[in-house]
């Protein structure tokens, strides 16, 4: 038997969402919450993300706030960046930030001996975030080193302006996990999960639902985001 196959989009995404209720069965979640925990799972196909994110209190309320608000938000790699819904942001005039392949944060690299996942995190609060009022999104979907170097960044430097939220959903088996832990106990909004599993296209999602919960009577629908 052939499968109808040439669906419509929306079509598609109707059905990976009833499935995904079907599949996921009884949870904890609340309706916004349930809004990132499916799109993570529809990117993913992992249902393990139903069981292992974890969100800290008012996280959502304050990713939402902050991109109605049209901060910039920052990613620590070109494939989060494309993975981010410009047209889901284009009411609110977010910026999108990524200097992992900058020709500066690479010779910054260099002369530091560092990773440029490390020297892009100071690049980008040498470039934008300078004063009190410069505040963001963060998005890392691949490098630990640079969640860990954020982190240290903000505990070394009193006076550096403060992530509105952390997204950190790193990949890996050196320090991913170790790196989220570390997330989970600092004290800052976050959204994470717990374990090596993660990627920039599932950081991506989270700024996806973050977005579709922000768009006007959107707070509780689900499917949109």
């Amino acid at each position: 038997m052939l499968t109808k196959w040439n669906l419509q989009p929306k079509l598609i995404e109707d059905r990976s969402f009833s499935i995904i209720a079907q599949e996921a069965g009884a949870h904890a979640w609340n309706d916004e919450e349930w809004t990132v925990i499916q799109r993570l799972v529809h990117t993913s196909a992992d249902f393990d993300y139903v069981r292992d994110t974890i969100i800290s209190p008012g996280a959502l309320a304050v990713g939402v706030e902050a991109i109605r608000a049209g901060a910039p938000i920052v990613t620590d790699t070109q494939m989060a960046l494309c993975g981010i819904s410009t047209a889901r942001l284009a009411p609110f005039g977010n910026r999108l930030v990524c200097l992992i392949s900058d020709e500066r944060t690479q010779r910054r690299a260099r002369e530091t001996g560092t990773t440029r996942a490390l020297a892009a995190v100071d690049m980008v609060y040498d470039l934008f975030f300078r004063t009190a009022s410069d505040s963001g999104i963060w998005v890392v979907g691949n490098a630990p080193t640079a969640l860990f170097r954020l982190m240290e960044k903000l505990e070394q430097e009193a006076d550096r302006p403060r992530p509105r939220l952390i997204i950190g959903l790193p990949v890996g088996f050196v320090n991913a996990a170790e790196s989220k832990a570390a997330l989970v106990q600092s004290g800052y909004h976050h959204i994470t999960n717990r374990g090596r599993k993660g990627g920039s296209n599932v950081a991506a999602s989270v700024v996806n639902a973050l977005a579709g919960l922000a768009a006007p009577n959107e707070l509780n629908a689900g499917n949109q985001s």
